[in-house]
């Protein structure tokens, strides 16, 4: 994986699940770690749902990947 790809997953929306992008490109909402994977091979970036928590150049914002609904 490049150096040069900048994943963020945002933290929660108000109404649940996560904004993801990547370079800048919005490429859904997710609800859980599988989401964040399919939009990442849909990008043409392959990883496995059960990596996309300890991937280092994914930058979770605001919380990490256990978290996808509002602070109650």
């Amino acid at each position: 994986m490049s150096d040069a790809i900048r994943v963020v997953v945002h933290p929660p929306s108000p109404t649940g699940g996560r904004r993801v992008r990547v370079d800048g490109e919005t490429l859904g909402l997710a609800h859980s770690v599988v989401d964040v994977a399919e939009f990442l091979r849909r990008a043409g970036l392959e990883i496995d749902p059960a990596e996309v928590a300890g991937t280092p150049w994914i930058d979770w914002r605001g919380v990490g990947p256990e978290r996808w609904s509002p602070e109650t």
